[in-house]
């Protein structure tokens, strides 16, 4: 009778994954995140939060804005599907 290696397809694996190298130049990935980091003025967000004493942290609006802007580009239109999504997309974890 012939040995096989058992099937482990069904099992989960972690992988090391360096999210830096995810988003590739020439993608619109890249294209986003370069507009969002370095084009867009976004200190009008940095005057809304009164958090800097007491409550927690909030997330940089930058990658908000960025996970926000993709999501409508991949067709996400549902707050809810976005945020579904950047579990499990890997193009919107690596923002």
């Amino acid at each position: 009778m012939a040995n096989y290696k058992p099937d482990l397809s069904c099992q989960n694996k972690f992988i090391p994954i360096n999210f830096a190298e995810q988003i590739l130049p020439g993608t619109f990935e890249y294209a986003l995140c370069y507009i969002v980091e370095n084009k867009l003025d976004l200190s009008g967000f940095d005057a809304w939060y009164n958090n800097d004493k007491t409550g927690a942290a909030a997330y940089p609006p930058s990658g908000m804005l960025k996970s926000i802007l993709l999501g409508y580009a991949h067709g996400l239109i549902s707050s809810r599907r976005i945020s579904k999504a950047c579990e499990h997309k890997m193009y919107l974890m690596s923002l």
